[in-house]
């Protein structure tokens, strides 16, 4: 996982590079997600959000939380406070400014963090949730373990991720236009080309299904649901902090 990196420059790390992509992007990072999944990633996030419904959670935490598309729509929809974190100045700042925007800064927190050093408390938040962040982590296990760290025992980890297609023709189809046309399309769009390479880079090599939920059982964290969304572009997995 850690070897994909968007740049491959020697002398950076992962996150470090990951850092800078995000900052660099950050923009346009809102346009070019509804644009390239022609605003199926919206439908996406209300799916993997109504899996925290039936614990109806006071504060959850959204690590890798972006331009806060996600903690908002997890408050405006469940009615909980939430606490963002980021690596990315950058995309914070597009977040904070839509929070202030909606009036919801006194119940969404948005804070620069590292996912995989989160300065929280043991057993903080009713869930943890992280929309197309943790292929990105430098270390998974390291992340999860820490997101699995900060829910409280009998929590709830929600993560919703990209996957790699499987059905035929489908998967011929989808994964021309994400190697070839898509790279072309973000580059042009976001100035960085280099950063849309790396998207398909990042879920081919990326630990999807039953080798993904192999992960989250390192961590503590029972596998409880798996829902693939649109033939398999994305899956939402849920799992349980065991106690």
């Amino acid at each position: 996982m850690s070897s994909v990196k968007p740049y491959n420059d020697e002398g950076e790390s992962k996150k470090s590079e990951v850092r800078t992509m995000f900052n660099t992007i950050a923009p346009r990072y809102d346009f070019l997600n509804h644009f390239l999944s022609l605003g199926i990633d919206k439908l996406w996030r209300k799916r993997a959000i109504k899996t925290l419904k039936d614990i109806a959670p006071k504060h959850i935490i959204d690590v890798a939380t972006g331009t806060g598309d996600f903690a908002i729509k997890a408050h405006q929809m469940l009615g909980c406070n939430v606490t963002g974190t980021d690596l990315s100045v950058g995309m914070l700042e597009v977040a904070k400014q839509k929070v202030a925007d909606l009036g919801l800064a006194d119940k969404i927190n948005l804070a620069e963090a590292d996912s995989e050093q989160l300065p929280f408390e043991d057993n903080t938040f009713d869930a943890v949730t992280v929309a197309f962040g943790v292929r990105n982590y430098e270390n998974l296990d390291k992340g999860l373990a820490e997101m699995a760290r900060i829910i409280k025992p009998g929590g709830r980890m929600v993560i919703l991720e990209f996957s790699k297609p499987q059905t035929f023709p489908f998967k011929q189809i989808y994964m021309f236009y994400f190697k070839h046309i898509l790279p072309h399309l973000g580059g042009f769009v976001s100035h960085d080309k280099k950063a849309y390479e790396y998207l398909p880079q990042s879920v081919l090599a990326f630990p999807d299904g039953e080798e993904f939920e192999s992960h989250m059982k390192h961590v503590g964290i029972e596998p409880k649901e798996r829902k693939s969304q649109t033939f398999g572009i994305a899956t939402i997995y849920v799992g349980e902090k065991l106690k």
